[in-house]
């Protein structure tokens, strides 16, 4: 008999789920719909290791939110949702339609997960866009986490989310949005889906931050790597959205250590908007991919300290 955990949530804030359905719920989307508007106690949906082949969206009303699994390697949410796809409707798919996992909520987190979209980018219809994480809202933490994708994996809409230990994967801006959004020791590959095509191109972050938005994008002590040929990877290039103006693209590389697939310019333009015009900078990288010239700009030292954790979140730890 199914538990009312609706009505046990105040005394007991677990939600027990497995992918072979005979948990708590059937379901990580039933368990979240089990979670009572507007809430305001802390709610761990704990994920059996297994293989989860649904569509999650967590609505705003459903704050304080957790998905814990033991094991990111094990405990795998994956849907191949991408855009162009047509539904029942007739309705097309847009690139913001396909998440895997949808998150509108703020006080969100996860931990010892893997977001996947098993999209090949090939096959069907339409364009490549497919998300494993459409991410908004304040409050966000990922830890240990793992996003699988190719191209736009991961989508840090607008809030403030903080990536630490996980692993992002992807070609062309597999990270974007306009989040106030922190990767801290976080792996970041650049995966080429046709590893023999040596003239292939990749970009790594896409951000579109409002004009008014002090910080972007910042990758801090992370390890870039791919299976790209060298000098192939941009480090990303600004978005900006319905080509307006009012989006100048903040996205900051700091202590990280960047492979040879790094292209020696480091950034591209995106449609007509220019690198030098957008807040595209490095500080204190190194490894082969790292190079400093005029077209790559540093920070200065006192530019740099300013670039923590903190101070893009808007709050401490």
């Amino acid at each position: 008999m199914e538990r009312n955990l609706v009505a046990e949530l105040p005394q007991k804030a677990y939600i027990y789920v497995n992918a072979e359905g005979t948990g708590d719920y059937p379901g990580i989307q039933a368990a979240v719909d089990a979670v009572a508007e507007n809430n305001q106690i802390p709610t761990v949906i704990r994920l059996s290791p297994g293989v989860y082949r649904e569509r999650v969206v967590i609505s705003g009303s459903k704050p304080y939110i957790t998905l814990k699994g033991e094991d990111a390697e094990k405990t795998v949410i994956t849907n191949g949702f991408n855009a162009g796809m047509t539904w029942e409707n007739g309705d097309v798919t847009t690139t913001f339609r396909t998440g895997t996992v949808t998150v509108y909520a703020s006080h969100f987190a996860a931990e010892g997960i893997t977001f996947e979209n098993s999209y090949d980018g090939v096959s069907g219809s339409g364009g490549r866009q497919a998300l494993a994480l459409y991410a908004s809202g304040e409050h966000h933490i990922y830890r240990d986490c793992r996003f699988i994708g190719g191209q736009d994996t991961l989508y840090a809409r607008d809030g403030s989310q903080y990536y630490i230990h996980c692993y992002i994967d992807g070609d062309v801006d597999f990270i974007f949005g306009g989040a106030r959004a922190v990767f801290e020791e976080c792996e970041i590959y650049c995966k080429n889906p046709t590893p023999e095509d040596t003239e292939r191109k990749g970009y790594i972050a896409a951000p579109s931050t409002p004009i008014n938005q002090k910080y972007g994008f910042l990758f801090l002590k992370c390890n870039v790597t791919g299976n790209f040929a060298p000098g192939t990877i941009y480090l990303g290039r600004p978005w900006h959205p319905a080509s307006d103006p009012f989006y100048v693209g903040y996205c900051v590389f700091k202590e990280c250590t960047l492979s040879e697939v790094i292209i020696p310019c480091g950034w591209k333009q995106m449609g007509g908007f220019q690198v030098e015009t957008n807040r595209l900078y490095e500080y204190g990288n190194t490894g082969p991919g790292a190079v400093s010239h005029e077209q790559r700009r540093q920070l200065t030292e006192e530019e740099a300290e300013e670039c923590t954790v903190e101070r893009f979140l808007g709050y401490s730890l």
